[in-house]
């Protein structure tokens, strides 16, 4: 957070820079970072609250990646998590909350992955990204902006735990097909979360 300060107004700038540079600013800001180590939740943090004193009416949705003790780099994550969940709670509309312990069970369990890289979990959270955007990019009847996304379902919600269904590998070419009933009780199952409850 303090050594972000440094660099946190050129990064605002570039920002700036692409924001001007639209047609339209159509919902807002998409942040992806990690809450374990100081540039996501040091730096990451205060890009959010900068972006939120620029763009006050624009809505915040990050991408967020949360400390888990079984798949832990350092030692000072939690402190870093905790320290920056209160900049999420103020400055963020929208908190999508994925973490690689739950990453790392979706690749051994599910898509029976040997040994994944961590361009197997790139993908999972790629595709989840994918499908919470897809009201954004393509015509449909709900949820047109990230505003309307943010309230449709339940106003208020904040910390978001996100499920995906079907899951494949990445570069697997394997599908098949699955009804209602079934993508509705893979969504919904723990097994497909990408946050560990």
């Amino acid at each position: 957070y303090t050594e972000g300060a440094e660099l946190v107004d050129s990064v605002l700038d570039v920002v700036r820079k692409e924001a001007e540079g639209t047609d339209c600013l159509q919902g807002g800001f998409q942040i992806t970072h990690s809450l374990g180590g100081g540039t996501g939740a040091g730096m990451g943090t205060l890009l959010i609250s900068k972006i939120r004193e620029e763009y006050p009416d624009r809505m915040m949705c990050t991408y967020s990646v949360v400390p888990s003790p079984k798949v832990s780099d350092t030692v000072v994550e939690p402190y870093n998590a905790t320290l920056s969940v209160h900049q999420l709670v103020e400055n963020s509309d929208e908190t999508f909350c994925i973490d690689n312990e739950a990453l790392y069970d979706i690749c051994f369990r599910t898509l029976k992955l040997s040994t994944p890289t961590y361009g197997d979990l790139s993908h999972l959270v790629s595709i989840v990204m994918s499908g919470i955007t897809t009201c954004l990019r393509f015509p449909g009847q709900l949820n047109s902006d990230l505003r309307k996304l943010a309230v449709n379902m339940f106003p208020r919600l904040h910390f978001f735990m996100t499920g995906f269904a079907p899951l494949t590998a990445r570069g697997s070419q394997q599908y098949r097909a699955v009804t209602v009933p079934e993508l509705t009780q893979q969504m919904f199952d723990a097994k497909n979360m990408m946050a560990a409850s």
